[in-house]
Order: structure tokens, then C-alpha cells, then sequence
């Protein structure tokens, strides 16, 4: 069997995963896991990424080794993230916040982010928390999913100080009913609903899975999961970031950074324009790869350098 070890130089220098899945460490860790692993043909071990049950027990083995959760599960059906590209973003928001920092990450408790979506896994204040030791605030339109979160927050008590859940009772706003005037968001971060149908969502995770599979399927097994509310919304990607842009110039100065992922290029130029509407500051994005896929993050402040720098992390 080979040993051979490959980095996975396209991820952030920071991130846990740039080496291949240490399998030995992580059935030692999760032994439900070895179950799920096989060799393939180049003599490697892997497991079946179009396997629901394979990918959330890889999940679980992860949460487990790197980042000190014992207890973690969602319920059938809802997205099962990809964790070494969901630290990729926690860490490139690391880096956004030492641009304001004089070049120094801020950790600590006192550091709070807001995670628009947080699905049934938690995953971005898992890491973030687990990282950096930052303290999070989750909203969803889920009232299931936000039960899920509640449920994983509570069987890891290391968590429940440092994260609070609100359900958005009204799903067509993004900030309305949860940023309130006393808060002080350090980011925002968000893995927006990319489709605008649940018919483009279904297209979306046969193509996954044909790619994973090499064959041909009109059948898909969720594999990667997702509501309606995780999957698509109407207008799909550039409508909830367009609308999420004109909301964020609401609460200019209770969120140091606003920042979410952008999974179509073709959106940048639309999303650009949107953000010079609403008279931001500053603008940055980050590019981002995971295997054949690419995204960005797009970040924006309403602040000028002098108040970036004024901004109290503890």
C-alpha cells in the first residue's frame, strides 16, 4: 500500500488537511470509520465519496482528531460539508482580520463572527472556535437545523459558551432581526444558497456524483446533503449576495468585515457594482480551491483604515 504523502498546495498554508487523509490516525480516533475505508487502484486508501453514510463518518473522524469534538451528527438529508474548505475559509478570514490588527491575528473569545446559514452542522464555529477560540453567533431559517446545532452545541460542552443560535423568523432578510444596534461582529461569513431551484439543485448533485462515480445517474444520493434553504433560494447565488450587500449598508459599523463565498465568477462583476452602490470603504476577495473546485470569497468593510485600526478585538 502506498505511503506517499501529496500536499494539497492549493489550500491555506494554516489549514489541518493539505496532507492526504491520515486514515491510520483517524480510525485510531474513530474506528466506526474503517468500515468506510478501502484501497483504490492506485493503492491508496480512500472511501467512497458518493456514500452519504462514508463522507459523514470521514466528517466525524475529522471533528474528532482535529478539532476535539466528540459528539457530531446531522440529520438524513442536510449538507455534509467539506471540512478541509470550510477551514480554508475560517483562515482566510484570519488573515482579512490581521489586515486590521496590525498584521497579528486576533483570537479570543472577545473575537465575534455571525454565520449566516449555519445549517445542521455548525461546522464554521466549530473550527473557527476550535482554531482561533472565537465566539460565534448561527442563524438559520431552519427551526430543524438550528435543533441540530442546539443538540451538538450541548453534547460538547467546550461549545456552549461559545456559540448562540437565533432563527431568522423572516426569510427574506438577512440581517433584519438579528444584528442589533449594541452588537460588534469582527466578519460575517456565509456559504450563500447557490441554486435558484430545486430542480438546478437536483441537475447540480447528479453532475457531482456522475463526477465522483464515473458513470451516469438520474438518481442522486445526497451525498453532499442540503435543504431547499441550504441549496437554493429564487434568483439562486447573486440575488442572496446582492441582497445581502443592501442589507449590510444598514448596519455599517456593527460588523468590522462582511464576507461570504462566491461560487461563479461570472457574479464578481455584478456583485462589484452592487458593493460601490452602497459607498464601501474597502473591498477585498480571496480565491479559493478544493480539489477541481474553485470559489472566492468577497470581502467588504464600511470602515476607513483609521477606524479598521480602532477597532477594539478584545
Amino acid at each position: 500500500m502506498s505511503k506517499t504523502i501529496t500536499e494539497k498546495t492549493n489550500l491555506h498554508p494554516r489549514n489541518l488537511h493539505r496532507l492526504r487523509y491520515d486514515f491510520e490516525l483517524l480510525t485510531e480516533k474513530l474506528p466506526e470509520l474503517q468500515q468506510h475505508v478501502s484501497i483504490n487502484e492506485h493503492q491508496i486508501e480512500t472511501i467512497d465519496f458518493s456514500n452519504p453514510e462514508a463522507v459523514k463518518t470521514l466528517n466525524k473522524a475529522l471533528l474528532v482528531t482535529y478539532y476535539d469534538i466528540k459528539n457530531w451528527d446531522i440529520p438524513k438529508n442536510y449538507l455534509c460539508p467539506p471540512i478541509p474548505g470550510r477551514a480554508d475559509y475560517i483562515h482566510y478570514i484570519a488573515d482579512l482580520l490581521a489586515t486590521s490588527n496590525n498584521g497579528i491575528i486576533p483570537q479570543g473569545h472577545t473575537v465575534e463572527g455571525l454565520d449566516i446559514g449555519i445549517g445542521a452542522n455548525c461546522i464554521y464555529p466549530i473550527i473557527g472556535n476550535a482554531v482561533y477560540n472565537w465566539s460565534f453567533v448561527g442563524t438559520d431559517i431552519d427551526e430543524k437545523a438550528i435543533a441540530n446545532c442546539s443538540s451538538i452545541i450541548e453534547k460538547n460542552p467546550k461549545l456552549i459558551d461559545a456559540i448562540s443560535l437565533q432563527m431568522q423568523n423572516e426569510s427574506r432578510f438577512i440581517f433584519k432581526n438579528i444584528i442589533t444596534p449594541e452588537d460588534r461582529f469582527a466578519f460575517t461569513i456565509c456559504n450563500p444558497p447557490f441554486h435558484s431551484s430545486k430542480e438546478d439543485a437536483t441537475k447540480g448533485t447528479i453532475r457531482k456524483i456522475n463526477n465522483l462515480e464515473n458513470k451516469k445517474t438520474t438518481d442522486p444520493v445526497l451525498n453532499f446533503g442540503g435543504q431547499n434553504a441550504e441549496l437554493w433560494c429564487v434568483g439562486g447565488e447573486l440575488a442572496f449576495i446582492t441582497q445581502m450587500i443592501y442589507e449590510s449598508a444598514k448596519y455599517p459599523m456593527q460588523c468590522l468585515w462582511f464576507t461570504t463565498l462566491v461560487s461563479k465568477q461570472s457574479h464578481l462583476s455584478s456583485l462589484y457594482k452592487t458593493l460601490n452602490k452602497v459607498n464601501v470603504v474597502e473591498t477585498k476577495t480571496f480565491d479559493m480551491s478544493q480539489g477541481q473546485k474553485t470559489s472566492r470569497i468577497v470581502a467588504w468593510t464600511f470602515h476607513t483604515e483609521k477606524q479598521q485600526n480602532e477597532w477594539k478585538f478584545e
